[in-house]
């Protein structure tokens, strides 16, 4: 396993993402990285937040829950999407989702989960508005 795995992102489900993005700018002084396909992308310079509104759809995980707010995931940034993933089942958590893409251009995600069912993601691409390595003070 890569011994520079970095929690790097979050994603929370708000009924909405502008009203949250301008509070996570006004509280702690993130600044908005992007737009999301449900909402928005805020950073702190080293970890990525989506805030996202599903809207009448199913919040992943969450389906049996209408109207979910709250944690959805987590991601991990790994050096090697397989090997950590192979690391992840060896110590009892599953493969959910997704796949790696060959373009460095593109953000994605794959999806596992911990032996309690917790859903995170893991990527080799990171997260806009997160950085992977930082020097500690």
């Amino acid at each position: 396993m890569s011994e520079t795995s970095k929690l790097r992102h979050i994603a929370l489900s708000v009924p909405d993402p502008e009203s949250a993005a301008t509070f996570f700018e006004k509280a702690f002084g993130m600044k908005r990285a992007g737009r999301a396909m449900r909402g928005v992308y805020m950073s702190d310079g080293i970890i990525n937040i989506a805030l996202l509104n599903f809207g009448d759809e199913p919040v992943p995980g969450f389906e049996d829950k209408k109207g979910y707010y709250g944690l959805i995931h987590f991601g991990v940034w790994v050096d090697s999407v397989e090997e950590t993933g192979a690391a992840v089942v060896d110590a009892g958590g599953g493969y959910v989702g997704g796949r790696k893409e060959t373009d460095p251009n593109v953000f994605y995600e794959v999806k596992y989960k911990t032996p309690e069912g917790i859903v995170f993601d893991m990527t080799e691409n990171g997260w806009r508005g997160a950085v992977k390595n930082v020097i500690p003070a």
